[in-house]
């Protein structure tokens, strides 16, 4: 698990590879990855937008942009937290990913960037 905290966000992310999903005669690579989102400041935020870059094992960059996170745009109270799954494909059996969630303050309507810690994605096939 890879986590990072920003503001007193603390991300923290866990991947899968989905073998179900993967085609590797095809080039075609399945990852899964939970984001748990923890708030342990003191004021409720809202995550408005996500901002990620996807790399996969030949250097070939993707960016991916857009409002929330699996259709949501959640507000984390203090203390609590959000959890989600997503998926992610790659022409490759390694890759990473990173990024950005722009959140902001539900008490003043500050915005703010939250680190998405880099993490890495691996077939089972490239561990041994």
């Amino acid at each position: 698990m890879t986590t990072a905290i920003t503001h007193k966000i603390k991300v923290s992310v866990e991947t899968f590879y989905q073998s179900d999903y993967s085609y590797p005669m095809s080039q075609h690579f399945m990852f899964a990855y939970r984001i748990t989102i923890t708030n342990f400041s003191t004021e409720a935020v809202q995550l408005l937008r996500r901002h990620w870059f996807i790399i996969d094992g030949l250097g070939q960059q993707r960016e991916v942009e857009g409002e929330g996170v699996i259709g949501e745009q959640p507000i984390i109270q203090p203390g609590e937290k959000f959890e989600y799954i997503s998926g992610c494909d790659l022409k490759t059996d390694v890759g990473k990913m990173y990024g950005t969630y722009l959140m902001e303050n539900a008490d003043n309507g500050k915005l703010f960037h939250v680190i998405i810690p880099e993490f890495f994605m691996m077939s089972p096939m490239k561990m041994n």
